[in-house]
């Protein structure tokens, strides 16, 4: 068993109060949840405006499988969602 953790730092510049933020994180972690079925979460920077770190998590029996479904998930994010930047995303494996 594979467990793939995708950390994903996230820069939203149309956010001008924690209302747009929380609205926009809602948002994209509701579609990657049902697009790519992972487990999704913020897990930093909840109190920063215009700054995200989002943990998407997925479960599997092969490594190869993990890392192609949390690099589609990056490039949803990045090609969805005109309205915030992905910064930088690391991937890992246990």
């Amino acid at each position: 068993m594979v467990i793939g953790v995708c950390s994903l730092q996230l820069y939203l510049p149309a956010a001008h109060s924690l209302k747009d933020k929380r609205r926009v994180i809602r948002s994209l972690t509701a579609r990657l949840r049902q697009r790519f079925n992972v487990s999704v979460s913020e897990s930093g920077d909840q109190n920063l405006w215009q700054s995200a770190q989002l943990a998407v998590v997925c479960v599997s029996t092969d490594q190869q499988y993990a890392h192609g479904l949390l690099t589609k998930a990056v490039g949803f994010v990045e090609s969805s969602r005109l309205d915030l930047q992905v910064v930088d995303y690391q991937l890992e494996f246990y």
